[in-house]
């Protein structure tokens, strides 16, 4: 008998709410996943036994990891080409003229002329002068784009981060009182990233490795040695495989998995389109069976369920798009 294959559903905003939350049930969502990247530390906890009190099981724990993110905005910043920016790390709200980072890192080390994205709206950063005394980088925007809340920020050059954030450890020890199974790992670099998880939760939790690093690609047969299962997110792994090269990546990543035996879900884009439309493009059909035939046990929604307008739409769709692949 074949592998079940999973929908795995981002809980945010949008899908909070309990009459949305019974809908994802009914529609038989197996994994409800927690993003720790969007939750304030204060809510983690009430996240979970909120979603236990509606008699959700299968949550899951998806870690911050090694990733450099901005701070808060009060609101979006357009910032243009040609403006200068300053870089720190302190935790305060980013505007147009600061932009603040955490965690802690050591942001002098990144040389002059270093390339800086963050987000995936196309804003691009180039190092060029430091304040060695106020422990600041002062950057010249070279590709216009917006400054918005907890976006991912992508260093053209190695930057040594702990695998967890000490609230990816307060959360990874809460998660473990609380009885929770599952625990995705954001940002793994290489499998000695999974024993420091497990000295936390221990061994008889289920670990999603996500690979979404050269780092985690190079070490992905150690990785899955150790892993009760991956996830490829194509969003952050094309800032280090071209685009055109993420098809060919994902089914390297899919096919090594076989001969471990477990089971890959795949995130990113899917049903991109649904976000603020209720119905998907053709290409976003054709993304999804491809992906299915490849091998994928497990089919991830992020913004499409977290902050999209339709939810429910887009689990039913991803029904009858499984439907289809194991009639054919």
């Amino acid at each position: 008998m074949s592998q079940k294959i999973k929908i795995i559903c981002t809980i945010g905003p949008s899908s909070f709410k309990k009459k949305i939350l019974s809908g994802l049930k009914k529609q038989k969502v197996d994994i409800f996943r927690i993003n720790l990247s969007h939750t304030n530390k204060d809510e983690i906890k009430k996240k979970i036994l909120y979603l236990k009190k509606q008699n959700i099981k299968n949550i899951c724990l998806d870690t911050e990891g090694a990733q450099i993110r901005t701070t808060l905005v009060k609101k979006n910043h357009f910032l243009k080409k040609n403006s200068i920016v300053e870089l720190s790390i302190e935790n305060k709200l980013s505007n147009k003229k600061n932009i603040y980072l955490y965690p802690d890192f050591n942001l002098l080390s990144i040389p002059l002329k270093t390339k800086i994205f963050i987000g995936f709206e196309n804003l691009c950063l180039q190092v060029i002068n430091k304040n060695v005394k106020k422990k600041k980088i002062i950057c010249k925007i070279i590709k216009s784009g917006f400054l918005q809340s907890k976006k991912g920020v992508h260093v053209n050059y190695p930057i040594k981060l702990n695998p967890l954030t000490n609230k990816d450890i307060y959360a990874l020890k809460l998660g473990r009182s609380l009885n929770i199974n599952y625990f995705a790992i954001s940002f793994v670099n290489n499998h000695k990233d999974i024993y420091a998880v497990k000295q936390i939760i221990g061994n008889k939790k289920k670990i999603i490795s996500k690979i979404e690093t050269l780092n985690a690609v190079k070490d992905l047969k150690n990785i899955s040695k150790v892993s009760s299962s991956l996830l490829i997110d194509r969003g952050d792994l094309s800032r280090y495989i071209p685009i055109e090269e993420i098809p060919f990546a994902q089914e390297m990543i899919i096919k090594n998995a076989k001969n471990f035996k477990i089971p890959v879900f795949v995130a990113t884009n899917l049903l991109e389109t649904m976000v603020t439309q209720k119905s998907p493009t053709r290409a976003e059909s054709n993304d999804i069976y491809s992906t299915l035939k490849q091998g994928a046990k497990g089919l991830v929604l992020a913004a499409e369920t977290a902050i999209g307008s339709y939810p429910l739409d887009c689990i039913k769709f991803l029904r009858k798009c499984i439907k289809i692949y194991k009639k054919n």
